[in-house]
């Protein structure tokens, strides 16, 4: 089918504002870094994502899941797809005693606000980290020992094809930054989370602190994807990093942090080759030095 054919069903179905062409992936990655999407659409609702994936099954198109950006290389050649941003128009929290229910699009620090409004613990670890509840289900998102698997109760999902299905905690199959969602391709639309009452303000301390530990150990002040790699068994990623002398290290824009080691920051003007090349260099490295395979965290997509 014609482009201009498949542009005009996706503006039938979510309106021309929220159809973008050719749009530049830097402008909606935390990386600051991608080149353009085929299409890139901002639905608001359960149906309108269906109809969008049928879509793209009845025209051959790949699709790609965004959140807020926050985990993501995107290739300098774009994507050849379409990208279907669940953010802001997709982002309800709601509680009702010990249990918040959240569409896919809100970001963790939200749903941690609402959590302490509501003197809800077991979402702290989350608070600080820059991603949304989809991304962060699908990735088993975690910090400062805890992860998404210890406080949901069970997610809402569509299969490629559309189809609807609610998974129970177990059928999740949770496992170190990854789940069924991962494995399967689904699309996260929403989560319940079980919380337990709580002190608001030893709530909010907590929640402090952690805000306190990564302001003063995270490079928040510079475009990066957060942590670049996965922590290997027995190891932590920074460390082996900066052990075998790559504190500072850079190819083209993109270096690694002299804050913090686990993390790949650009200096303004680095390009997705640019990160790739660095992230190459410093397995070779690690590898040489340790003996250690040190695997991405950060997901790419597009053409490397």
């Amino acid at each position: 089918m014609e482009n201009n054919s498949i542009e005009n069903m996706f503006c039938m179905t979510l309106g021309s504002d929220n159809v973008r062409l050719h749009e530049p992936m830097k402008k909606h990655t935390t990386f600051r870094i991608g080149g353009p999407a085929d299409y890139y659409l901002c639905p608001h609702s359960t149906e309108e994502l269906q109809k969008i994936l049928q879509i793209c099954r009845e025209n051959k198109l790949e699709f790609f899941i965004l959140g807020n950006g926050s985990n993501l290389l995107v290739s300098d050649k774009g994507y050849r797809g379409v990208v279907i941003q669940l953010w802001k128009n997709f982002s309800d929290i709601e509680t009702e005693d010990n249990t918040i229910t959240v569409k896919a699009g809100a970001l963790l620090s939200k749903v941690a606000a609402e959590a302490l409004e509501e003197s809800l613990t077991g979402m702290e670890f989350a608070s600080g980290i820059p991603g949304t509840m989809g991304g962060a289900v699908m990735m088993n998102a975690g910090a400062y020992g805890g992860e998404m698997k210890d406080i949901i109760r069970e997610v809402t999902v569509l299969t490629r094809e559309g189809e609807l299905l609610t998974l129970s905690k177990e059928e999740m199959n949770f496992g170190y930054r990854t789940s069924v969602v991962k494995e399967k391709g689904y699309v996260v639309i929403s989560a319940e989370l079980q919380l337990r009452k709580g002190d608001r303000e030893e709530i909010r301390k907590v929640m402090d602190e952690l805000k306190e530990r990564r302001v003063t150990k995270q490079p928040l002040d510079m475009p990066s994807a957060g942590s670049t790699f996965k922590r290997p068994e027995g190891y932590f990623a920074g460390k082996l990093i900066m052990d075998a002398g790559l504190r500072g290290f850079s190819v083209g824009g993109a270096q690694i942090s002299e804050k913090h080691c686990g993390f790949v920051v650009n200096k303004g003007d680095a390009t997705a080759a640019d990160v790739l090349g660095l992230i190459g260099e410093v397995q070779k490295r690690v590898q040489e030095k340790f003996g250690v395979a040190l695997e991405p965290e950060v997901k790419f997509l597009g053409e490397f």
